[in-house]
């Protein structure tokens, strides 16, 4: 007697229950699936985005929007510092290294970064084609930013207004693409480089000369521990700068957004004991149809065991089919929802990768499975074959 066969034959004979069994259950792990990925592949591109800046230097206001717009470039910047003072706490002795930023511009939605090349080197970024700027107006395209731009070395663009599209472009004063980086996995891909001047150049015609130059943010590694305790107090004690921690801040935004996906993961999980409850309520009426059926093929040799053992295959076929349905739909719906990231040079996200829990989803559904199993597989074993053949 094959057992799967027997299962399946029974699953078949049912399609629109099986069906509907198999919806639930792939809904439920498909909304986890996503989820996991999700979270996954944010805290871990965050975290590279944060590795080595200890503190970020900028305008007063929010923490917070300072470091997404300095660190992540998600955000829109508070304002500038004067340049004076940054250069004062960057020649601090307990900071080891500050790369500036000036902000302000975008071309077709990538934002463009006024630095310097040790914005470059601190994400190990290396070059695919072409050099690092040079000079001013000369710049440098994140991988990307170029395949998106469909720009190259030797190409000129304008960059335009504010850090959206739609803003006002300065045709007057183009940029030449002087570089274009390998990818990092980093946020320096998603980013056009330049250096600091070329954004003093652009912004500041009618501007006194002589007049106090500003720059959007800096970005500082510590140079002993020591400094953790008490830079960020000194700078925020001025009367200009502010200073945010990225570890911090990163870790209150999770903490934001926790209460949003442990709700979304709750019904995923609500949606999977639904599926337990359906299946365990298709196999008890399932039950009473094939009593007879069980009832004769204990007549003709088949053990108790052996009934109990084909309603729990029977779930453990529906519960696999539909852990992995649940999984291959999460996958594409995370990828889905990558490309419409990625469309909006938000910070990129991908279905095809693996999350470690993904195996314990698995083991999620075919628990669920088994155990609404059980009772219709007991029930199974213990009927009288005698009393079941007498009633027909």
């Amino acid at each position: 007697m094959n057992l799967p066969g027997i299962s399946f034959a029974y699953l078949r004979a049912k399609p629109l229950s099986t069906a509907l069994n198999l919806l639930l259950l792939a809904l439920g792990i498909a909304t986890i699936t996503v989820l996991m990925l999700a979270t996954q592949q944010i805290e871990e591109r965050m975290g590279r985005d944060a590795r080595g800046i200890d503190m970020v230097a900028g305008p007063k206001g929010s923490p917070m929007q300072l470091v997404l717009s300095a660190v992540f470039h998600l955000d829109a910047p508070a304002g500038n510092i004067p340049l004076a003072d940054a250069m004062a706490l960057a020649k601090h002795r307990l900071v080891k290294r500050a790369i500036p930023l000036a902000l302000g511009d975008s071309y077709k939605g990538f934002r463009i970064v006024g630095t310097n090349h040790d914005y470059v080197a601190h994400y190990g970024a290396r070059l695919a084609d072409g050099s690092l700027w040079a000079k001013p107006m000369e710049a440098v395209l994140g991988a990307e930013a170029a395949r998106s731009m469909r720009l190259g070395v030797g190409a000129k663009f304008a960059g335009a207004h504010g850090l959206g599209e739609g803003g006002e472009e300065h045709e007057e004063e183009p940029y030449q693409v002087v570089g274009v980086l390998a990818p990092t996995g980093t946020v320096i891909d998603r980013v056009v480089l330049t250096s600091v001047e070329s954004v003093w150049e652009i912004h500041e015609h009618g501007r006194p000369p002589g007049g106090p130059r500003e720059i959007t943010a800096l970005l500082v590694q510590y140079a002993s521990p020591l400094a953790a305790a008490t830079l960020p107090r000194a700078v925020n004690a001025g009367p200009t700068l502010q200073a945010a921690s990225p570890a911090y801040e990163s870790a209150r935004l999770f903490r934001m957004l926790g209460v949003g996906v442990e709700v979304l993961r709750a019904f995923g999980f609500v949606l999977v004991l639904a599926a337990g409850l359906s299946v365990f309520i298709a196999l008890t009426n399932a039950l009473q149809e094939r009593r007879y059926d069980l009832a004769v093929m204990r007549m003709l040799g088949a053990s108790r065991a052996r009934l109990m053992g084909l309603l729990l295959v029977e779930a453990l076929v529906l519960s696999a089919a539909g852990a992995l349905l649940g999984l291959a739909l999460g996958h594409v719906l995370m990828e889905v929802l990558g490309a419409a990231l990625r469309a909006a040079q938000q910070v990129p996200v991908t279905g095809w990768t693996w999350a470690a829990g993904e195996l314990w989803l698995i083991g999620l559904a075919l628990c669920v499975g088994v155990l609404a199993a059980l009772v219709p597989a007991w029930r199974a074993s213990r009927a009288e074959v005698a009393t079941v053949l007498a009633e027909g």
